[in-house]
């Protein structure tokens, strides 16, 4: 098993130096776990925000051979929970296979004042 940490260089850099937005662990088939940092995105509505979430998550995925279809777990935090289907919208938008294990939890404040929903995920990557 060999872990990597990574700021792709093709994806949205962090918002901060003090993090890396994808954990690795690879398996001695190929096979690996990608662990991918709560992303939050600019917009002015939870539409917009979410939208760049996911393009975000995406742009992440790819760098590491991954797509949105590989995800297994996803964890959500909004800080307006009776946005939920309007975040849920946008959500299976992007997520249009099996749904993976999901919790959606309501938090006071995120990492930015502005950011209105963060969304991390653990994607699953075949071996090739």
């Amino acid at each position: 098993m060999q872990i990597s940490l990574d700021n792709p260089a093709s994806a949205p850099q962090p918002l901060s130096p003090y993090y890396s937005q994808v954990a690795r662990i690879e398996h001695a088939d190929g096979s690996a776990l990608l662990f991918v940092s709560g992303q939050i995105a600019e917009g002015a509505t939870l539409t917009e925000q979410t939208r760049g979430v996911f393009e975000t998550l995406t742009a992440l995925l790819e760098a590491h051979g991954a797509a949105l279809a590989d995800v297994v777990n996803i964890r959500t935090y909004l800080t307006d929970i009776s946005k939920l289907d309007e975040y849920g919208a946008v959500r299976r938008a992007f997520l249009t296979g099996a749904p993976p294990t999901s919790m959606t939890f309501e938090a006071a404040r995120l990492f930015r004042p502005e950011a209105l929903v963060e969304v991390e995920v653990v994607a699953a990557v075949p071996a090739r």
